[in-house]
């Protein structure tokens, strides 16, 4: 286990910008449904279980 960087930039309401060592992604929400700039998705289900995935 390693060190980590990672760090939130709000840009609106339902966006932002997260910086990691890997660089920089944007997320967007749409109701229960996040999805991000790298291919990535989170569906809420409910409170404290999230469903996590990918598209490509």
């Amino acid at each position: 286990m390693g060190l980590q960087f990672r760090k939130r930039k709000r840009l609106d309401k339902d966006s932002w910008v997260n910086y990691s060592g890997s660089g920089a992604s944007v997320s967007r929400r749409f109701g229960p449904v996040t999805v991000n700039s790298r291919g990535g998705f989170s569906v809420r289900l409910g409170p404290g279980l999230n469903f996590r995935g990918r598209w490509r």
